[in-house]
């Protein structure tokens, strides 16, 4: 097998990894595909090329680099701090992957949320507006785990889009849609339990 070959494998692993342990994002990709050109990369230079702030690729690339996917590369002093792809597999106890992952997701849905804030007059009419809404119901866990498969399965007629680019519409672009679904306790209060029948 040639070193190209080997070092396409490598890439696709690479990117597998990336899928299981965070959460699919637009710019996360798009980091480990331009390190992947260049071989070396800085926050700025991601920021110059990707036309996100230097800021938002700093935050990116610090959290691909906390799950052993890139690595910073020795340099000589100042400010600048290069990085590149780590090749290797890290180790990982499978044990923390769960919660940094909940909480890594959480972070960069809020990053993106607040970069569409603030960009948001920038894009095209008909993209300007937001489209985010809240409520509260009042469920049972039985009925929020029903709610929960449903909005997954009509998310899932999008889904193929991901994998297959010629089967989105000319003017689609990649849409975060994000659910979280929990209980409103107030603070100390011990969730109802349900009655049994005996």
């Amino acid at each position: 097998m040639s070193d190209g070959n080997c070092r396409a494998e490598a890439a696709e692993a690479l990117h597998d990894r990336a899928r299981r342990l965070l959460p699919d994002h637009p710019l996360r990709i798009a980091l480990l595909d331009l390190l992947a050109e260049t071989g070396t990369l800085t926050s700025t230079e991601a920021a110059a090329r990707l036309g996100h702030s230097s800021g938002l690729c700093s935050f990116h690339l610090r959290q691909l680099a906390r799950y052993g996917l890139i690595e910073e590369v020795p340099h000589q002093g100042g400010r600048a701090r290069p990085w590149r792809l780590r090749w290797d597999t890290p180790h990982h106890t499978g044990a923390e992957e769960p919660e940094e992952f909940t909480a890594l997701a959480r972070g960069l849905e809020d990053e993106s949320y607040q970069h569409w804030l603030t960009h948001r007059d920038q894009a095209p009419a008909e993209w300007q507006q937001d489209e985010s809404f809240s409520t509260v119901l009042h469920l049972t866990p039985a009925e929020t785990a029903e709610l929960a498969t449903s909005l997954r399965r009509l998310f899932a007629g999008y889904r193929n889009r991901e994998d297959h680019p010629a089967a989105r519409p000319p003017n689609a672009v990649a849409v975060a849609a994000v659910t979280r679904l929990f209980p409103l306790f107030a603070e100390h209060q011990v969730p109802p339990q349900e009655s049994s029948d005996f």
